[in-house]
């Protein structure tokens, strides 16, 4: 076991000051965003959290292993019971061979809007990157910000059945840019860091310096290689991002290496994190780096604007009113879905790996939206008169409320939840076509979970649908990283597309973009025990209900089996 890192973050409303209006948000230590947690590969972490705000709370550590700890995995009603206003938490878990970058989030209703960090696991001591090691390192979170109380947004929009209001701004640690009304009578918030980082505390958190603008810097020199680590922590948006004159060479996402490849956009869904280096090889000057959305949904609104930081040549020309405006990126247009697809399919792991064999368990599982219908009494404000709901394989996920899914599973509590969970849909159609019955618009809701034994290989192919409305799905799985084999538009056919997969170098994930009308394959062996949430990260979504469950039994002995729950575990 490698060292002990502790701290104690109280969750709190903060006020704060965006595009000129202020409000009360909730803020980890009153930090937006979070504090930026660096560890090392092996370090045991013990994170105590106090929840100072009206809500009930937990944290997720998105694309922690979590190996037999999954009480501290912190989905609510999943892993564990909330943590209720006034309450107190620790979660404790080890970080088992893994580094690179992954975040902290709520995972309560709509708290990730604002309660969200870094967490970043660097080589054991004595290890090094698979790279030259650069000269600086910078956190890049991509945020969305509403003028008003996230969870009165989603509020709204559960009691009406309609969907929520879209965001006003993106942001960039925490700051919108330059290029929003109102923006340039704020703060500017400059990152200063060096090349050598404490790890004698568990969270390192960035000095800052104000000067005039709503925006945020980062300071380089000449002739440096730089490692940016691009986190997507928005709530409900894809995007695209460029830095102006800047080519980056990806060598990571999700905390797995990649093989590293030259590009000049990324794009990143929420919850996906991707490692980039570039080199300061231009004239000293002031750079954009620029976030806008990528939007595959047709003809739904979304926000349409474009979050702004700036990368800073030390040249001495910050912002005045006789300095010329930074170089501006090239952003690809808002549904330029050629771009996503080269993009990922530039991803492969960096050798050939042993890919786990043979399968076990082939399952098939559709994804997509759609519509209840209204019934006596209720709000209704979906299209024709229904409420948006979403499911997969027909089922809409709903969260049990008197105890967690792991609390029953653990304690054989009966009528939680049910273990009949489809391995297909329950009605084969044409998952992508134009005209999908009616009568498949509206899936069942109810707690289903699928079990799976320990050790078992999993090949799971992920259905888009077309069902009400068609877009990108980006499905994470907690507990678990996994191979994408291929991805593909159109109905998956495994006679046509098996041959498409990648068998020796496939790319290791925790989160995949399953195509607007398309579809992806991955693949994983169920070697951790507990309940396992699959939901698609877009929230909306999951608050609608496209999500499910892995419920994993114990495998052999006390090494295959879950931990015991803590002592502390909240009550529901």
């Amino acid at each position: 076991m490698g060292p002990r890192c502790a701290a104690y973050n109280e969750v709190q409303a903060t006020p704060v000051k965006r595009l000129c209006k202020s409000h009360s948000i909730i803020t980890v230590n009153g930090q937006f965003p979070g504090p930026n947690i660096e560890v090392r590969n092996g370090d045991t972490l013990i994170i105590t959290v106090s929840n100072r705000t009206p809500y009930n709370v937990t944290i997720h550590w998105h694309g922690i292993r979590q190996i037999r700890t999954a009480w501290a995995d912190g989905p609510e009603f999943v892993t564990q019971c909330p943590v209720k206003p006034g309450g107190i938490y620790t979660y404790r878990f080890t970080i088992k061979d893994q580094e690179g970058t992954l975040w902290w989030h709520a995972h309560s209703s709509w708290l990730r809007a604002t309660v969200y960090g870094a967490l970043i696991i660097h080589p054991k001591e004595k290890k090094s990157y698979p790279f030259l090691p650069p000269k600086r390192e910078y956190p890049i979170l991509l945020g969305e910000w509403w003028d008003q109380n996230p969870i009165d947004v989603i509020h709204e929009a559960i009691s009406t059945g309609s969907a929520p209001s879209i965001s006003d701004a993106f942001t960039i640690n925490g700051q919108p840019g330059d290029l929003y009304n109102c923006s340039t009578k704020g703060l500017i918030f400059i990152i200063k860091t060096s090349s050598f980082v404490d790890f004698s505390s568990l969270t390192t958190l960035k000095k800052m310096s104000i000067s005039i603008s709503e925006i945020t810097i980062f300071p380089v020199n000449p002739g440096e290689t730089i490692l940016l680590r691009f986190i997507n922590a928005a709530l409900n948006t894809e995007l695209f991002v460029s830095i102006a004159g800047h080519t980056m060479m990806v060598v990571a996402a999700d905390a797995s290496y990649v093989k590293p490849f030259l590009t000049t956009v990324i794009m990143l869904a929420p919850g996906q994190t991707t490692d980039v280096l570039i080199t300061t090889s231009l004239p000293p000057s002031r750079y954009y780096i620029a976030a806008r959305a990528y939007s595959s949904a047709e003809s739904l609104p979304f926000d349409n604007t474009t979050a702004t930081a700036i990368l800073d040549y030390d040249c001495g020309c910050l912002p005045g009113p006789t300095q010329p405006p930074p170089a501006q990126p090239i952003l690809p247009a808002f549904n330029d879905t050629l771009t996503v697809t080269a993009f990922s399919a530039a991803f492969k792991s960096p050798t050939p790996v042993k890919l786990p064999s043979p399968v076990d368990e082939h399952l098939f599982f559709t994804v997509g939206l759609g519509l209840f219908d209204c019934l006596p009494g209720q709000i209704c404000g979906g299209p024709n008169h229904t409420r948006l709901t979403a499911s997969i394989n027909n089922v809409s996920f709903v969260l049990p409320y008197s105890s967690s899914l792991l609390q029953a599973h653990q304690l054989a509590v009966p009528g939680i939840f049910t273990t009949d969970f489809p391995a297909k849909p329950p009605v084969e159609f044409d998952y992508t076509g134009k005209n999908v019955g009616r009568e498949l618009w509206q899936p069942e809701p109810a707690t289903k979970l699928y079990k799976l034994k320990f050790g078992s290989v999993v090949q799971l192919v992920l259905q888009g649908t077309s069902i009400f409305a068609a877009e990108n799905h980006p499905i994470h799985l907690h507990g678990y990283n996994f191979y994408i084999l291929a991805e593909g538009f159109g109905n998956f056919d495994p006679a046509r597309d098996t041959e498409k997969f990648n068998l020796i170098d496939p790319p290791l994930r925790n989160t995949v973009g399953v195509p607007m009308k398309g579809w992806a394959v991955i693949r994983f062996v169920a070697d951790n025990p507990g309940v396992w949430l699959l939901h698609c990260h877009l929230d909306v979504h999951i608050t609608w209900g496209l999500a499910m469950a892995f419920l994993v039994e114990d495998g052999v002995g006390e090494l295959e089996a879950l931990e015991p729950p803590p002592l502390d575990l909240p009550l529901c």
